[in-house]
């Protein structure tokens, strides 16, 4: 977003002074409401980038030169008619209503692809699994993911059944030290230790991963969590199966 937010801000101020400029010429024969409309399209069009403060800005910026090139005493930032001052009031109140859908859909546009991405990351284990694949591949595959999904530093695999006193990642999503809940949305995970992220299958604790988020605060939220968990029995029934192979040659 960096990379284009000044360039938005800049138009955002800008766009409705060099329309209003442009049209002020015909205003005794253009119609306020079609100014009006033009100077919405501008802020749809700011606002689709999804800057809040681009949006907000566009609106302000199109009624105050509305007001001033477009309505009369014209020059000035004063309005003496009372359909000049609903115009200027709804430029206002339709930017900051557009800004907030463009945002709201932009968020739900990106949970859309990370739960695509999610999906895809539990499907190439399946499939690995499914192929035959060893597992330490599998393991190693599910490291990379459960990073990526978590946005932590990174975690590592420790096969056997012993429990450490670490927190917990729990089958529900949920993340607990000690039997205390950690509000991961708010706090964020531990830093200050590696989280412990149970790996079982059929009730049988096959190993666990180790997650560590010492670097920055991450704040995966319960779907992202979930997706860890999910992962996670993928490589418990992967072990699982292999300890059945080596039983029952």
């Amino acid at each position: 977003m960096e990379s284009y937010r000044n360039p938005v801000l800049t138009g955002a101020v800008f766009a409705p002074l060099i329309i209003c400029a442009a049209v002020s010429p015909f205003r005794h024969s253009f119609d306020n409401a079609n100014a009006a409309l033009l100077l919405v399209l501008v802020i749809v069009a700011v606002a689709s980038f999804g800057v809040r403060p681009a949006g907000v800005v566009a609106a302000v910026s199109s009624a105050v030169w509305f007001d001033f090139f477009l309505t009369v005493p014209y020059n000035r930032l004063t309005i003496e008619n009372q359909d000049d001052i609903e115009t200027t009031i709804l430029l206002v109140v339709i930017g900051a209503a557009v800004t907030e859908i463009a945002i709201w859909g932009r968020r739900q546009q990106a949970r859309a692809s990370r739960q695509t991405g999610y999906l895809a990351g539990v499907m190439t284990t399946s499939q690995a699994i499914a192929a035959g694949g060893s597992t330490a591949e599998v393991i190693d595959q599910v490291r990379t993911e459960l990073t990526a999904v978590l946005r932590i530093d990174g975690c590592r695999f420790l096969a056997g059944g012993k429990r450490e006193h670490s927190p917990q990642l729990n089958p529900d999503g949920s993340v607990s030290r000690r039997d205390r809940l950690i509000k991961v949305e708010r706090d964020g995970l531990p830093t200050d230790a590696e989280i412990e992220l149970v790996v079982q299958h059929a009730g049988v604790v096959q190993g666990r991963f180790l997650l560590t988020a010492a670097s920055r605060i991450s704040r995966p939220d319960l779907e992202q969590r979930l997706v860890a968990v999910a992962l996670a029995d993928q490589v418990g029934a992967a072990l699982a199966s292999q300890e059945s192979t080596l039983r029952n040659p």
